[in-house]
C-alpha cells in the first residue's frame, strides 16, 4: 500500500464499525462526500471493494474481516503513537481536560474546582461535561471523574469516594408512578435497579440526565431515583425511604493507561482527589 493512503484507512474503519457512511461522517467530523470519496480513493488504490453496498448500509464481507481487525490495530497503534508524544511533551503544569458526567460537573465540580485554583494553581481544568463515556485513547479528555464500580481494562485510577442515590418525588405528590434512567444512564446502578424492579406500566418517562430527571420529578411527572448531591436540598423535593435499598457505587478519577504517569495528569488527579475529599459528606449521603 502507499504511504498516502494510510489516512484513508481510518474512514475505511468508520464506516466498517458504523455501518453507514453518514454514522462515519458524524463521528469523524466530515461531509458525506467526505467519506464517500475516501473509501473510493481506497478501493481504487487497493482494487479491493472493501464493502458491500447494501440497503441496509456498508456491510463487510467475511472475505474481508481481516483487513478491518488489522486496520483496527492500526489505528489503535497510530493513538498510541500519538498519546506517548503528548505525554512526552506534557509539562507539570498546564492545561488538563476532565470529562465528569453533567451531575457532578454542575453539583460538585465547581466547588472543586474553587479549591484546585488555591491547592494546585499551576493547572487549569477544561471541563467536559458528559454522560457518554468520553473517548480516552483518542485523548478527547486527559482525566475521567466517572462513577462505576471498577473501571475498564483501558483506564488505571485511584477511587475518590461513593456517590449515594435515594428515592425521591414532588412535594406534596402521591404518585407510584416511575422516572427511568435512560440511554448510558440505564447502565448506572440505579438505572439497573429500575429495570430489575419496576413494572414498566408503572414508568411514566426518562432521561438520559439526573439533572433532567429531578426536574420532572419536581414537576410532578413520577418519582425518581437520584444521586444525593442531585436531589438533597432541592426545596421542591422529598425522599421517599423504604422503598428502594441503599444504593451505591464509587467514585473514580483515572487516566488511559498510557497517560497514568504523566507528571502533570498524575498532579491533577491527585489534587482532584483531594478536592474531592470536601465533598464526601454531599455525594454519599446520610447513612
Amino acid at each position: 500500500m502507499q504511504r498516502e493512503n494510510w489516512d484513508d484507512l481510518r474512514f475505511v474503519l468508520a464506516v466498517a464499525e458504523e455501518g453507514t457512511v453518514s454514522g462515519a461522517a458524524r463521528v469523524l467530523g466530515v461531509n458525506h462526500a467526505t467519506v464517500l470519496r475516501r473509501i473510493a480513493a481506497f478501493e481504487q488504490a487497493t482494487g479491493v471493494e472493501i464493502f458491500d453496498k447494501t440497503a441496509r448500509g456498508y456491510v463487510v464481507p467475511d472475505a474481508h474481516r481481516r483487513v478491518i481487525d488489522a486496520t483496527r490495530e492500526v489505528d489503535r497503534a497510530v493513538q498510541a503513537v500519538g498519546r506517548m508524544i503528548h505525554g512526552a511533551r506534557a509539562p507539570v503544569s498546564g492545561d488538563i481536560r476532565v470529562t465528569a458526567t453533567d451531575s457532578l460537573c454542575q453539583m460538585v465540580m465547581p466547588r472543586v474546582l474553587a479549591r484546585l485554583g488555591k491547592t494546585a494553581p499551576g493547572l487549569r481544568i477544561e471541563l467536559i461535561s458528559s454522560n457518554l463515556h468520553v473517548d480516552l485513547a483518542r485523548s478527547q479528555a486527559d482525566v475521567t471523574i466517572r462513577p462505576a464500580q471498577s473501571l475498564p481494562d483501558d483506564l488505571r485510577g485511584e477511587r475518590a469516594g461513593v456517590m449515594g442515590f435515594a428515592l425521591y418525588r414532588a412535594k406534596g405528590s402521591g404518585t407510584d408512578r416511575w422516572l427511568e434512567p435512560s440511554g448510558p444512564l440505564a447502565r448506572s446502578v440505579a438505572g439497573r435497579w429500575v429495570a430489575g424492579n419496576v413494572e414498566p406500566s408503572l414508568i411514566a418517562g426518562g432521561a438520559d440526565s439526573f439533572m433532567v430527571l429531578r426536574e420532572l420529578c419536581a414537576a410532578g411527572q413520577g418519582q425518581a431515583i437520584l444521586p444525593f448531591v442531585v436531589g438533597a436540598g432541592d426545596p421542591r423535593l422529598i425522599a421517599v425511604p423504604g422503598v428502594v435499598p441503599r444504593l451505591r457505587t464509587d467514585l473514580w478519577i483515572a487516566s488511559h493507561v498510557d497517560l497514568y504517569d504523566i507528571p502533570r495528569i498524575r498532579a491533577a488527579r491527585t489534587a482532584l482527589c483531594e478536592a474531592l475529599e470536601e465533598e464526601a459528606a454531599a455525594l454519599q449521603g446520610a447513612d
